[in-house]
């Protein structure tokens, strides 16, 4: 009896602190490119929808847009902003990701593919937590420098 009640203690915890990470995050959410505000470059990738999600007691982003040359992509990317490498399914361009928590409401990012860096940049949550803005530059798949700045809406 004595087992039982630890090992759900210790599950509701898990829980509590699962949501609670969510909840308190503003990262979390579904992010809708505001092709508007934003600056991109033609050699880098437009990114239309990034959702952010609580993968237990990691995070979990998944990315859909196109590439350079209008081909669609899709990645996702499951990791702790600890500053550690950790692996990106589903994207040429990038075999790796690390994010590092600058703040309540910025990340620095770098994707690197097969160790070596392609892209960094900085993702700031705006103080209401409606707007998301990237700012990244890097090389593309091709070879090519860009350099954007990108603006996202909460859906």
């Amino acid at each position: 009896m004595k087992t039982k009640t630890v090992g759900l203690t210790l599950l509701l915890s898990i829980v509590a602190t699962t949501l609670s990470f969510a909840a308190d995050n503003p990262m979390m959410g579904t992010w809708k490119l505001n092709e508007s505000k934003s600056k991109l470059d033609a050699n880098g990738p437009k990114n239309n929808t990034v959702v952010y999600s609580a993968a237990g007691e990691k995070m979990k982003i998944t990315v859909d847009g196109v590439d350079a040359s209008g081909k669609a992509i899709h990645s996702e990317w499951s990791g702790t902003a600890d500053g550690k490498d950790h692996p990106v399914t589903g994207s040429a361009g990038e075999s790796t990701r690390s994010y590092t928590k600058v703040d309540e409401r910025t990340l620095e990012f770098t994707s690197k593919k097969d160790g070596k860096v392609t892209t960094t940049g900085k993702v700031v949550i705006s103080a209401d937590g409606k707007t998301r803005t990237v700012t990244h530059s890097g090389t593309s798949d091709d070879g090519k420098k860009f350099s954007s700045t990108v603006v996202y809406d909460k859906k």
